[in-house]
């Protein structure tokens, strides 16, 4: 018996490969699935079950693909009814891999067909639990994602996820292996921790929500400063249920190398989003007017999927040189499906065309502590709240980055202002968006906090509730 987890850090996402005896199984894929095969054939086994958790929220599975590439049937756990071929487990249904045995455990709440797989070796031990977003290491699943289509509240969920926890989980082993789906970062819970494996016996002592006194403790403390799920979030859902486009068309849609010409012309005809995710310092010294920057090399996936929201609609790439085929995939894995093509040699070739360019005034933090006057001059700070909470520049108005297609409106575009998050990217993010939408007037500074905290500017870990949100 081998098990392998396959996890993506920009999804905070865990996927797992398991094998025992020429057989294998995958959990919850990532959309490119074309890796699973190539693995399987080179251990030279047979892919027999592709096994998913629920219908996830926060990315597309590569379910659909798989199984009509390997003819292995997608296993879901109780009530879940997707709108393509499927084998709908019962709870307590066995599937054998090998020598291994599998086990469906449904444990609705934070979805009503979410399941954990629970894994017992060659002599029939419980081994390991495969757990969804049903637990999480040092989090369950946020009990609020399936509300509408569920007709319950949030509450009547978590009080659901709290029998499936205490009657399914808790009496299991507590030298089992936890297995989720998540870690640190992802959007379906709200305290996770770093790492990404760990044995039950240590999560249910660590763990806030396995410690509750009772129920309603429970129900309290998993609903308390839940913040409200990405706009993307249901598009993913029904894409998961109802089925996508394959990853092989979506791909090759993408590959399309357009000319500065053709480029100029689909961007005008199309109303498509120009994407631009070079680094946000190759960003700011020059840009295609109106495009928008999301940095590749940052949690990329998750910040299209929560500022574009809309994964319908065509997108027009200008990425780093040989960063096309990686940055369509990614794309792929939150369901932006609609990618029109990128720009055959970047944004190089866009400028030596003579079009018409952009560009963002970023300025060292040092040049911002020199000239900064906290009772006179307008500071946006981009970071979560949180983030602000801790410690932020002395005067400064937070003004989160995910909430942007909300605030800017209300901007007061005649006066200038700085702008700033932790380290540079999410303020680049903001500024490309402002500047698209007309907003040119400010300064944004290169490294942020982190390096605003380093000069002697005036900061403050008072918080003065009217500035934030402002």
């Amino acid at each position: 018996m081998k098990i392998e987890q396959i996890y993506t850090g920009c999804l905070a996402q865990g996927a797992y490969y398991i094998t025992s005896e020429g057989e294998a199984a995958i959990i919850d894929p990532l959309r490119e699935v074309q890796p699973y095969i190539e693995r399987a054939e080179r251990d030279g086994v047979k892919i027999k079950y592709i096994f998913e958790t629920h219908f996830h929220a926060d990315f597309v599975s590569g379910h659909i693909d798989l199984a009509k590439k390997t003819g292995a049937p997608i296993v879901y756990g109780p009530t879940a009814q997707p709108e393509f071929g499927a084998l709908i487990a019962k709870d307590g249904q066995e599937f054998k891999i090998g020598k291994i045995t599998i086990k469906v455990l449904h444990t609705p709440g934070h979805t009503m067909e979410s399941s954990c797989y629970l894994l017992k070796d060659e002599n029939g031990n419980d081994h390991s639990l495969f757990s969804g977003d049903t637990l999480f290491l040092g989090d369950v699943g946020r009990p609020d994602l399936a509300q509408k289509a569920a007709s319950m509240t949030q509450e009547e969920l978590a009080g659901m996820l709290y029998d499936s926890l205490y009657t399914k989980i808790l009496p299991l082993s507590d030298t089992i292996t936890v297995y989720p789906a998540h870690g640190a970062g992802s959007a379906c819970g709200k305290n996770m921790m770093k790492e990404t494996v760990d044995s039950l016996g240590n999560q249910k002592k660590m763990n806030y929500a396995l410690n509750q006194p009772n129920k309603q403790a429970f129900i309290e403390a998993v609903t308390d400063g839940l913040l409200p799920p990405p706009a993307y979030f249901p598009l993913n859902v029904a894409m998961n249920k109802k089925g996508y486009t394959s990853f092989d068309t979506v791909l090759n849609n993408g590959m399309k190398a357009l000319s500065v010409n053709e480029f100029e012309a689909a961007a005008e005809t199309t109303e498509a989003i120009m994407l631009d995710t070079r680094s946000a310092s190759e960003f700011s010294k020059g840009f295609i007017p109106r495009s928008v920057n999301i940095g590749i090399g940052g949690d990329f996936a998750p910040w299209v999927g929560s500022l574009i929201r809309d994964v319908k609609l065509p997108i027009l790439l200008i990425t780093e040189p040989g960063k096309e085929e990686e940055t369509v995939t990614r794309l792929s894995r939150v369901g932006f499906d609609n990618v029109l093509g990128h720009l055959k040699g970047s944004f190089n070739e866009w400028k030596e065309s003579g079009k018409e360019i952009d560009s963002v005034n970023r300025i060292s933090a040092e040049q911002f502590a020199s000239e900064i006057n906290p009772k006179k001059d307008t500071v946006i700070d981009v970071r979560k709240e949180s983030e602000y909470r801790a410690e932020h520049v002395d005067e400064a108005y937070n003004k989160p980055l995910d909430q942007i297609n909300s605030w800017f409106a209300e901007m007061d575009t005649s006066q200038p202002f700085y702008l700033h998050c932790a380290g540079g990217y999410r303020s680049m993010i903001a500024a490309s968006i402002l500047k698209a939408r007309g907003i040119h007037n400010f300064k944004e500074v290169d490294g942020g906090f982190n390096a605003i905290a380093k000069t002697n500017v005036s900061k403050t870990d008072f918080v003065c509730q009217s500035k934030l949100q402002k």
